[in-house]
């Protein structure tokens, strides 16, 4: 009779042993390193640079989820906002979208930035942080998502400030079924002037300018 499988296996060294011998010979570097002290300190600045810039990256994918790295982005310049002239220019982070950050009755908060989205869309943090009253309308708002049907309640933003741009009275949804998740929709972006994307760069040119704040 034949023998049944093994419940465990081990992986062929042979398959690895290009992967075990940068290892090795990378051990063997770092331990030839620390006697030599030219090499000693190329080493040990390089280690530090590539931390650095790790610490950087970090801040810089982290910061459209949290407040307090967004703060330190901005005070580091590796923010992915800029205001060039009358228009506002965002990179697209490395998830593949453009988050904005804005100042929403006068609270600053990371935005997504949606055109597939009708209207713009708030959590119930977030409204509640700015003082919006959303309440139900007197016709039920259903949205569709990708997770199926969900009800929210409209309100009203005073006045949404996104660098050079200001747009007053923008009607909004609010659900709790958004987490987080503050989505700046079409209802926006139909009040500019213009709005593109150029090498991953989205551009918003409003119809007048503002001042920015700071500035």
């Amino acid at each position: 009779m034949p023998k049944d499988p093994p419940i465990f296996s081990f992986p062929d060294f042979a398959q690895h042993q290009t992967l075990y011998g940068a290892i090795a010979i990378a051990v063997l570097v770092l331990v030839v390193a620390q006697r030599i002290p030219i090499i000693r300190t190329l080493v040990n600045t390089a280690i530090t640079l590539a931390l650095v810039a790790l610490l950087f990256v970090a801040i810089g994918q982290r910061s459209q989820f949290d407040p307090y790295l967004g703060k330190i982005a901005k005070l580091l310049r590796i923010d992915d906002q800029q205001v060039v002239g009358g228009e506002v220019r965002i990179r697209m982070s490395p998830d593949g979208h453009f988050w904005a950050r804005a100042r929403i009755d006068g609270v600053e908060r990371r935005l997504l930035i949606d055109s597939g989205a009708t209207i713009t869309a708030l959590s119930t943090k977030t409204a509640a942080a700015a003082g919006i009253d959303a309440r139900p309308s007197v016709v039920p708002i259903v949205l569709q998502t990708a997770n199926g049907a969900i009800p929210a309640q409209s309100g009203k933003i005073g006045e949404l400030k996104l660098g050079a741009i200001v747009a007053r009275d923008l009607q909004v949804v609010v659900s709790p079924a958004f987490g987080d998740t503050n989505v700046l929709g079409m209802n926006f972006l139909s009040r500019l002037a213009s709005w593109r994307v150029e090498e991953n760069v989205l551009i918003l040119v409003p119809h007048h300018p503002q001042k920015v704040d700071g500035a």
